[in-house]
């Protein structure tokens, strides 16, 4: 038999992986499910991009790209930092990959040595710790509660830094908690990172998508020094509702970004050719289809944090999101109570349960880190939100019962 090697036997399984392939058991069985566990908007790629991912193959751009990417898309990229973000990068700071999760783990292991300690928020996006852990790092967690919105402070990361601690892998618009960190807040964090000299992955995958007056702050904008000690990662997976095209960036210090690039050209090498030329036409055309969708996830989220507040006097509560499409659902005074016979435990009972008798997807919050909730998403029809949202109060109102 063959053995599979120490790194991957560090990696955990997705713990969402059961309530996934149930959801679809019972879909192909003609049950109604409410997904509220997807992690990707529901519009359709916006036609100018499709046609321009048309156009290349039509052109003949079916063969290899440099490594890191088209030297147009990298323009187009780092016209985007200028004018989004007020970042000036070169084209050769610029790395482009096949999705951002890809970009991150890039990142990482380009630049974390083995026994190096990252500091991660949690809850957290669940990717991030087994990224670190299979390039040799050790993840260590900074708690971010639901009484100070998801948010972690400066004072919080600088007391749990030691000798060992190398990276801070900041997530704003945060999934799963939709936190928007301030300007303020991040400056302060900066600070930290700055006096401790940290890198910082900046996860900013989500920034087109906020909401209630909120703006994204880029942390690399904090200072000279601050953007010489942070990698950016993006993509147009949210922003542009090309999940499945597979596409991210990065934008780092030079040295950084060579050593990634000799790396990719060893591994993936180019991401594929038309994609990138999609990929030009979404930051370069036209951007009405974009914000159009921004304004439809905002009606979606006020419908939903509508009947969440009027959800609260059954003994539930959420936590008000300002970004990316999902919100938390506190469930823990469910703990230790009964549903049909079945106690419930932790958030994946509770998960389990709204599948086999509601007809509910969730995720449960400890596959974030946090067992205390649920996420859910609202990148599904208002129609859909509202129904949901009924059978989880039906399915509480039942746990009550067994008080």
């Amino acid at each position: 038999m063959i053995q599979v090697s120490d790194r991957v036997k560090a990696i955990a399984p997705s713990m969402t992986l059961a309530i996934s392939a149930k959801a679809n058991e019972l879909k192909a069985a003609g049950e109604k499910v409410i997904n509220f566990g997807v992690g990707e908007p529901d519009f359709n790629t916006p036609e100018h991009i499709i046609q321009a991912a048309k156009d290349a193959l039509d052109a003949g751009y079916t063969k290899y790209v440099a490594a890191a990417g088209l030297p147009k898309l990298k323009k187009a990229i780092v016209k985007k930092l200028k004018i989004d973000n007020n970042l000036e990068y070169e084209p050769s700071q610029i790395i482009i990959s096949n999705g951002a999760k890809h970009s991150i783990f890039n990142a990482i292991f380009a630049t974390i040595n083995p026994g190096d300690e990252v500091l991660i928020p949690k809850p957290y996006w669940l990717s991030y710790p087994e990224v670190v852990k299979s390039c040799g790092g050790v993840p260590v967690y900074v708690m971010a509660t639901y009484r100070h919105g998801y948010k972690v402070t400066a004072a919080q990361i600088e007391n749990m830094i030691t000798p060992k601690t190398k990276m801070l892998i900041f997530n704003s618009p945060c999934n799963p908690t939709g936190a928007v960190y301030t300007e303020t807040e991040i400056r302060k964090i900066a600070d930290v990172c700055e006096r401790y000299h940290l890198t910082v992955l900046s996860d900013e995958i989500y920034e087109k998508l906020i909401y209630g007056g909120e703006t994204h702050f880029s942390i690399a904008n904090c200072s000279p020094a601050m953007k010489e000690q942070t990698i950016v990662i993006n993509g147009v997976s949210k922003s542009y509702a090309m999940t499945g095209w597979r596409l991210g960036y990065l934008a780092c210090p030079e040295n950084v970004a060579k050593a990634i690039s000799s790396f990719q050209s060893h591994s993936t090498s180019n991401v594929n050719t038309m994609t990138q030329y999609a990929a030009i036409a979404a930051l370069n055309g036209d951007q009405k289809p974009m914000n159009e969708m921004v304004k439809a996830f905002g009606k979606r989220r006020k419908v939903m944090l509508d009947k969440l507040e009027k959800m609260k006097s059954l003994g539930i509560d959420y936590v008000k999101p300002d970004g990316a499409f999902y919100v938390m659902l506190l469930c823990d005074n469910l703990y230790g109570s009964f549903h049909q016979d079945s106690r419930i435990r932790g958030s994946m009972d509770v998960a389990d349960l709204l599948l086999t008798h509601k007809k509910v997807a969730a995720t449960p919050g400890v596959c974030f880190g946090d067992d205390d909730c649920l996420r859910l998403s609202y990148a599904l029809s208002e129609e859909d939100i509202c129904e949901g949202l009924d059978r989880i109060a039906e399915f509480v109102r039942e746990c009550e019962e067994k008080f």
